[in-house]
């Protein structure tokens, strides 16, 4: 697990400049916080390609960026794990490599030898990987992500030069120079409607980010080519509980201390459950689960529901109370982490929680992440299947996404803003449409909305997260639910066992607690309305970002309704108006780091 950063210009040949070390230095110190155990930056005419390491597998070895001696001018390196590298490395020693370690990504450059750019369809794993091909002939640049998105890699093409810049993290990547920070224009739109930017884009015009199971070719002046890979080929054996117990178990293996995310639901059980299960049977230590919540008394804290799941499985349990002063500095650094805006205050709990998952020694946490996509969890997903033939149901299930309903949305907006917005489609319409298009040619409501789920919105709003903000930390954040097999396994089920979880809570029922099988869904986040409440420390800093002073100059939105809706939700606090209040808050922060960003600093956790 690592952060990687690199560039390729027009003229990556022998007559072209060196890339300033200074600026890739730059680049490397914004996204340091993930890889704090080894730095290495390599350069030539025209590119340079550069790690900063979380040693994990094979600690003492896998320096990065990988060389090999017999292959000359193909470097590589990795973010993440490579789950079948035993294997790969058999098989490419039989064909006549060989390797100075067993470390995961050593074998990357044999593996693009023998395979070129189609080398990413023959990894398992959680992976963001840059492979710099330097032979003569025709040098080029491959980058490739994993199925799911696990790992990002962030890219900026400059159509006037011809280079392309890519890194783990926005922030580092706006280090380059040459990369403009210009936000979109409806970024702010993006956020209300969908809490955070989907597909390829972020926030930002000229940063994209490469989609889940793609790999992008980069010649020298041309812009990237991505395709779309097909899925990992996987075979899992078993009943749902079989595919997830060995998902489990073989990522809950590693050289370095591993621990559990347990929030006291169903999903982040049964990982938790499983994992301890695995302890107990290898004799290893008992496994160590976090569960984060806040100091005081608030509404639907799930401390108790955790602490039953940790006694039931025998684990060593952390619940971590975070202090409620704390959250306008968790806030403005889970911005600077992310890059981009995310509406869901989710955030600050998952900055809090790695961050007490390091501070206690562990390196490695298994997460729950993953699930509600994959096995159909979602209310909106019920709500969508329960809407009688006719009903519009997309526009519902879009409007379920966002941070602000439509109309709200349109009743805050300036005229011209609405104006801009109905003129170029928002991202919700965007949703909408592939929802019913999906539908038009024949596929049934919860394949499409499984679709859109796992392919746009998991790796957007959940997985970017997840990375980012356990990175920030120098923890790596291991997901079963996200693993080949339980994506296969999950798609092949009928649709009422993938439907509400059913086959989940069918797994989980001699492992779990009867209270949290029974209990209903809930989040993993903050209590949002009533740290909104009048008196609370969070309260005043939404009130100083939503300033009318502030909102006039933004041009967006319309202060004096941003601050009826305030008033509003202070006389009468709600869920729906805290969210919204959050979302434009959030934005507006957002707005203030991003401009920072241009400064050559550390992004310290």
């Amino acid at each position: 697990m690592c952060r990687i950063l690199g560039s390729f210009a027009a003229g990556a040949a022998a007559h072209a400049d060196r890339p300033d070390p200074a600026q890739l230095a730059a680049v490397s110190a914004r996204q340091r916080h993930g890889g704090p155990d080894e730095h290495a930056v390599l350069t030539g005419p025209g590119w340079s390609l550069g790690c900063d390491r979380l040693a994990v597998t094979d600690p003492c070895g896998g320096q990065q960026p990988y060389r090999l001696p017999h292959l000359p001018g193909v470097l590589a390196v990795l973010n993440g794990e490579i789950y079948n590298h035993a294997e790969l490395r058999r098989a490419l020693a039989a064909r006549g490599h060989r390797f100075p370690d067993r470390c995961d990504g050593t074998l990357l450059p044999a593996l693009y030898a023998e395979y070129g750019p189609a080398f990413a369809e023959r990894l398992d794993g959680m992976f963001a990987v840059a492979v710099l091909d330097l032979r003569p002939g025709s040098p080029r640049l491959v980058l490739a992500v994993d199925d799911m998105g696990m790992k990002p890699i962030h890219l900026h093409h400059d159509p006037y030069d011809g280079s392309t810049r890519f890194a783990s993290e926005i922030p580092a990547l706006l280090a380059f120079e040459g990369v403009r920070i210009s936000p979109r224009e409806d970024s702010l739109d993006t956020v209300l409607a969908t809490r955070t930017s989907f597909s390829t884009h972020t926030a930002l015009d000229g940063v994209s980010v490469l989609p889940p199971g793609a790999t992008a070719l980069v010649r020298p002046g041309a812009a990237p080519v991505v395709r779309r890979r097909g899925p990992h080929r996987s075979t899992p054996v078993g009943d749902t509980q079989d595919v997830l117990r060995h998902e489990v178990r073989r990522l809950a293996e590693a050289e370095v201390p591993v621990c559990a995310i347990t929030s006291g639901g169903l999903d982040s059980g049964l990982v938790t459950a499983l994992a301890a299960e695995h302890a107990r049977e290898t004799d290893a230590p008992p496994l160590h689960t976090f569960h984060l919540t806040y100091r005081g008394r608030w509404p639907d804290s799930e401390a108790a529901y955790a602490r039953s799941v940790a006694r039931r499985t025998r684990t060593v349990h952390h619940e971590v109370a975070v202090d409620p002063d704390e959250i306008g500095s968790l806030l403005t650094r889970t911005v600077r982490h992310l890059g981009q805006p995310n509406a869901d205050p989710i955030t600050l709990s998952t900055y809090a929680l790695f961050r007490a998952v390091r501070e206690n020694g562990f390196t490695v946490a298994l997460t729950g992440d993953g699930a509600d996509e994959i096995f159909g969890g979602y209310d909106r997903m019920r709500a969508a299947l329960a809407a009688p033939a006719g009903a519009d149901w997309a526009g519902a299930y879009a409007d379920a996404l966002s941070a602000a309903p439509r109309l709200l949305r349109e009743h805050l907006y300036t005229a011209d803003y609405r104006a801009h917005i109905a003129d170029q489609g928002s991202a919700a319409d965007r949703i909408e449409q592939e929802l019913r298009s999906a539908e038009a040619v024949g596929e049934d409501r919860l394949t499409a909305m499984t679709a859109f789920e796992t392919r746009w919105r998991l790796p957007a709003y959940h997985l970017r997260r997840v990375d980012h903000l356990s990175m920030a930390w120098a923890v790596e954040a291991r997901m079963p639910f996200c693993q080949p097999s339980v994506v296969t396994h999950a798609r092949a089920l009928p649709t009422a066992a993938r439907t509400g979880k059913r086959a989940l809570y069918e797994a989980g029922a001699e492992l779990l607690p009867s209270a949290v099988l029974r209990r209903p869904k809930q989040p993993f986040t903050l209590p949002l309305s009533a740290m909104l409440a009048p008196g609370s420390p969070l309260l005043e800093t939404v009130r100083e970002l939503l300033s009318p002073a502030r909102l006039v100059l933004g041009g967006k939105v319309r202060a004096d309704r941003v601050r009826k809706l305030l008033t509003r939700h202070c006389e009468r606090p709600s869920p729906s108006d805290a969210q919204a209040l959050w979302a434009l808050a959030v934005h507006e922060l957002w707005t203030d780091v991003v401009q920072g960003m241009r400064i050559p600093v550390g992004c310290a956790a």
